[in-house]
């Protein structure tokens, strides 16, 4: 039997300190993660390549996220969590400054695969602090708080990088997201209480976390489900440019959009997600298959665009805090690897989607077709989701 260890108690005013510290890490990743969409263009012509062949930064980022998140969480079960945490935002920091000095595509590829290693182990680890430090009811709420920083990244860092990106150059995005992982860290130290791992953590412990097939079903409906987000936000750039035949200028502003949606799903669906996880899952797949239809339909048109990627932004962000919870509620003696292989998942969605897209795209059928791409796999991951609670369900008759 798992024993807890009761996290230090903090008053309100701690409590928002910590939280906000936590997600300050959250746009750093977040930063780094997805303003390489926005920079694709000028990544490709840097280095003589296609925009597809450049897409391989975000595969390759993608892939660091699924190996780092459950390898990092096991080895380190027995760390101190507050320790844990500042030594992965220092390793996002090694990361991104070696991205910054990339000098061919192979050296990108493989800076971006560093850098992608703290990220699931960061996320997941923080969701589980975050949670011991408000009521049980309210863990969905705070979730979300904590990746309202990723949110925040594709509000205000994501355009802005993209903006400076086409300016100054790429390579001083991956340099300010260096700095902003060093500043969370001694923000984390200040801030953060000790948070000791449970007495019996361990990797066998740990592990135990992937016996139950709940786990694995939030999992692949992760994989899937949102895959259909990334098909067509990995190439919203050349998305906006050719398709809907706007000025690079707008990207940034498309971005933004994108986020404020994110930032609007962190700040209110961790409310939906308090109420029934489930349903916020159920929920978030299908407004993303509707918003993708609606996003193949009428793409060329600039408006209804922005509003597709502003909804898709919003649902997107409701699916990830729904899932990090399920994942928690399966798993609640080995929370720290259940809770970091969400993000494995969700970069798996983000390699499948970005390639799946990207495969759509050099078969000539145009930068719109990432959409109905994208509507496959929400429409996919709707039907794990629902082979997941008929399962469940039929688990409970059976005891």
């Amino acid at each position: 039997m798992a024993v807890v260890v009761e996290e230090p108690a903090l008053s309100r005013r701690g409590v928002a300190a910590a939280m906000v510290a936590l997600g300050l890490g959250g746009f750093g990743i977040g930063t780094t993660e997805f303003a390489t969409m926005g920079l694709l263009p000028q990544m490709a012509d840097t280095f003589g390549i296609s925009i597809p062949s450049a897409g391989h930064a975000i595969s390759l980022y993608a892939l660091g996220v699924v190996v780092g998140a459950p390898l990092i969480a096991g080895l380190g079960a027995k760390l101190p969590r507050k320790g844990l945490l500042i030594v992965l935002v220092l390793g996002l920091a090694v990361g991104n400054g070696l991205s910054a000095i990339a000098w061919d595509p192979t050296s990108l590829l493989a800076a971006r695969f560093l850098a992608g290693l703290p990220h699931g182990a960061y996320f997941g680890i923080a969701a589980v602090v975050a949670s011991s430090l408000v009521p049980p009811q309210r863990r969905g709420t705070a979730v979300a708080r904590i990746m309202i920083g990723l949110t925040v990244a594709n509000l205000i860092g994501v355009p802005v990088a993209t903006a400076a990106g086409q300016r100054i150059g790429w390579r001083a995005v991956y340099l300010a997201v260096a700095v902003i992982a060093v500043a969370t860290a001694v923000a984390l130290w200040r801030k953060l209480p000790h948070t000791p791992a449970p007495r019996d953590a361990g990797v066998a412990a740990e592990l135990r976390a992937f016996r139950r097939p709940q786990v694995w079903f939030a999992l692949v409906t992760g994989m899937v489900g949102f895959g259909g987000m990334f098909a067509v936000y990995s190439y919203v750039s050349p998305l906006t440019t050719e398709v809907a035949g706007l000025s690079a200028g707008a990207v940034p502003w498309v971005l933004a959009v994108f986020g404020l949606g994110m930032t609007l799903g962190a700040t209110t669906g961790g409310r939906f997600v308090d109420r029934s996880v489930m349903g916020a899952v159920f929920g978030s797949l299908v407004a993303t298959t509707a918003v993708l239809v609606l996003l193949g339909l009428t793409a060329s048109v600039p408006v209804l665009e922005f509003a597709a990627v502003f909804l898709l932004g919003f649902v997107s962000q409701l699916l990830a805090s729904a899932l990090q919870v399920r994942l928690m509620d399966a798993s609640p003696d080995a929370p720290s690897l259940a809770s970091s292989s969400n993000h494995s998942a969700l970069n798996v969605a983000n390699g499948a989607g970005a390639w799946l897209g990207g495969l759509a795209i050099a078969a000539g059928w145009g930068y719109a077709s990432t959409a109905w791409v994208g509507v496959a796999l929400s429409v996919a991951g709707l039907a794990v989701a629902a082979v997941s609670v008929a399962v469940e369900r039929r688990s409970r008759v059976s005891v």
